[in-house]
């Protein structure tokens, strides 16, 4: 984690930047104390859309039967 003061952020920002995005985690202080961190933005998902996995998933006949040989564990 590499911290710097305001004064050094601004002057390096860029570099900083690039900083972060290779997946450095940046902090930026004053008077050597932790205000901000800098993060990178994720890209926004959309909204869920119900069903859109239907026809893809299926269980078999069976599903909720017990096995015969796990007469011991129930």
């Amino acid at each position: 984690m590499a911290q710097f003061n305001i004064a050094e952020a601004k002057a390096h920002f860029s570099a900083l930047v690039q900083r972060v995005l290779m997946g450095e985690e940046v902090i930026i202080a004053r008077d050597s104390k932790p205000l901000v961190r800098l993060v990178p933005m994720r890209e926004e998902k959309g909204a869920r859309q119900p069903g859109t996995a239907r026809g893809a998933v299926w269980l078999a006949p069976d599903f909720d039967e017990t096995p015969e040989d796990f007469g011991e564990y129930v």
